[in-house]
């Protein structure tokens, strides 16, 4: 179990530098990141979003000590990403096909993210299994 534990807290470390580093970017340079030109309400916009996903990295991060103690939090940060992904699928949809880093980012949010979930749950049931308590 301890080597599944580390293995999937390496994975979510991992993981959440992808959202914590476009964020980042996104709240440092705007826009720049798709090559857009938008209004200064747009790129305001985009920047506080990018917060968000900075934040969204973040609170990834602080999941990791400690994994399999941390369900809740995790299915609520994964809830919120596949929200977002799903709204993305909705505006592909919409609008048609978006570029492949676009199409990369909604891989990341409706099929990697809630593996990781669903590893996490996994990892946390084996624990309260072994040690008698769990995280409602």
């Amino acid at each position: 179990m301890d080597r599944e534990r580390k293995l999937l807290q390496q994975t979510v470390a991992l993981a959440a530098i992808v959202p914590a580093a476009i964020g980042l970017y996104g709240v440092l340079f705007g826009q720049a990141l798709t090559g857009d030109a938008v209004s200064i309400s747009a790129e305001s916009h985009f920047r506080f979003l990018s917060g968000l996903l900075l934040g969204i990295g973040i609170c990834f991060w602080s999941t990791v000590p400690g994994i399999e103690e941390k369900t809740n939090r995790f299915r609520i940060l994964t809830l919120l990403i596949v929200i977002g992904g799903l709204s993305r699928l909705l505006g592909l949809v919409f609008t048609g096909l978006p570029s492949l880093f676009m199409i990369g980012g909604l891989a990341m949010e409706l099929i990697v993210t809630p593996v990781l979930c669903l590893w996490q749950t996994r990892i946390a049931n084996r624990y309260a299994e072994r040690f008698g308590v769990a995280e409602p």
